[in-house]
């Protein structure tokens, strides 16, 4: 069983609490590991290695001289390095002084403007790795749909069908379904099907090639939820089937979603198929903004469940390098599509109710968790590329801001002034803490 599944749908505070602390000390902890490890590698020597802020409830020292130490509070963390003045970096002048220069060498102020580099570039270059790990284990444990395509497990429906796992499908109404990796051919297919409630499928099953009854191949069943969407707030789970709005029969996803895009956020009656009950609920579809493949973005209206065919296709294992090619490209598109969102937000183009502060993550960690836990680990990777670009960004006190000044220094011949790092450092502090307040404020005030 996915011990994970026993979670309440909504959950409570401290489910989504709970759910939130694991995903963000996971990241925060390939964060942190990657400055420190990169660091030793680079000569540099580290004085603590901290997992949350505050009162300290555990700690050890290893053999080099490193503390690591579990805080009272897990809303971050961080290395301080050996000449440090605090947990943000910064010059401990007073302690610098009365090393040596082979000493000073092995401090983070003191070593070379590459090793410093490499250290700070680290972090986000350890999240971007850990996403594209996470990323191809899934892909690897889920597989690639086989050839031909072939019925694996069939999803609850109302509806009778006599597909059976193990058929392989050969025809549907007639027409002789493409291969599931070329997604434009294959919805392509789907759009020449007839919509009707029942198709003929011709299979193959045990050498015999029969023609069976089957419903409709997309119909309108959720797969999943969409966290923190109208269809999570009104309580949807995984395999609820919706069998009419306001009245009137539906049978296939795409009709559920003409008339939701229809809907102009007018509120829809629904009743739901679960478990064998018939379940009424009204929802109100929301406005959101969805990325186009020319980068562009559309406004349209949706109520936050993702569709499927009424059966898990069969898989095999993908070879390790398509998988770790399949992470990689996961891992880039999550990086456009967050710089593209932030750029048109920027531009106006979009809402700024798009970009989500704590509330919200903690909210989308408890219900991806409450959806098992495939779901949750692909949520901490797509979580742990946003953390590592957000780093990347060139803001004083962000990774990417130390970047900068070390550029400048490359540059220059000399680092930044103290009084010019303390300013700028002021004002990037400053920025940080206006994106959270807007963060905030959309999670309380946002629809």
């Amino acid at each position: 069983m996915d011990f994970v599944t026993l979670i309440p749908q909504f959950g409570g505070l401290l489910w989504t609490l709970l759910a939130f602390v694991v995903a963000l000390s996971v990241i925060v902890a390939i964060h942190e590991y990657g400055h420190y490890i990169v660091g030793r590698w680079s000569g540099i020597d580290a004085d603590v290695f901290s997992l949350g802020f505050g009162p300290v409830i555990y700690a050890r020292e290893d053999k080099r001289g490193t503390r690591w130490q579990v805080a009272l509070f897990p809303l971050g963390g961080y290395v301080k390095f050996r000449g440090d003045a605090n947990a943000s970096g910064g010059k401990d002048d007073a302690a610098m002084q009365e090393l040596s220069e082979a000493e000073k060498r092995r401090t983070m102020n003191g070593a070379p403007l590459w090793a410093r580099a490499a250290t700070v570039a680290a972090g986000p270059v350890f999240n971007f790795i850990l996403s594209i790990l996470v990323f191809t284990g899934v892909f690897m444990a889920r597989g690639v749909v086989s050839e031909p395509i072939t019925v694996g497990d069939l999803r609850p429906l109302p509806s009778v069908q006599q597909l059976e796992p193990g058929d392989e499908i050969v025809e549907i109404a007639g027409n002789v379904p493409p291969s599931f990796d070329s997604s434009t051919t294959f919805e392509s297919f789907l759009d020449e099907l007839p919509l009707e409630p029942v198709l003929d499928y011709t299979v193959q099953r045990g050498g015999e090639r029969l023609v069976v009854d089957g419903p409709y191949v997309y119909p309108p069943i959720a797969t999943s939820v969409v966290p923190r969407s109208a269809a999570d707030d009104a309580g949807f789970r995984q395999g609820d089937v919706i069998l009419t709005i306001d009245g009137t029969e539906v049978f296939a996803f795409e009709q559920l979603r003409e008339r939701v895009e229809g809907s102009e956020g007018a509120p829809l009656d629904l009743e739901i198929w679960r478990d064998g009950e018939v379940i009424e609920t009204t929802l109100t579809p929301r406005r959101t903004d969805e990325p186009q493949p020319d980068n562009s973005f559309r406004t349209v209206y949706r109520i936050g469940i993702v569709g499927g065919m009424f059966f898990e296709p069969a898989t095999e294992a993908p070879g390790p390098g398509t998988a770790f090619l399949s992470g990689v490209s996961q891992t880039g598109a999550i990086i456009q599509g967050s710089i593209s969102g932030l750029w048109h937000m920027i531009t106006g183009a979009i809402s700024t109710c798009n970009l989500s502060g704590p509330i919200g993550i903690a909210e989308t960690s408890g219900s991806m968790a409450s959806q098992g836990t495939t779901n949750f680990i692909w949520f901490i990777a797509v979580l742990s590329t946003a953390v590592g670009l957000l780093n990347l960004f060139p803001v004083p006190v962000l990774d990417g801001g130390h970047l900068c000044f070390y550029a400048y220094e490359a540059v220059a011949g000399k680092p930044p002034s103290d009084r010019a790092l303390r300013v700028l450092m002021s004002v990037g502090l400053a920025i940080i803490l206006s994106i959270m307040v807007l963060g905030i404020t959309n999670d309380l005030f946002c629809p």
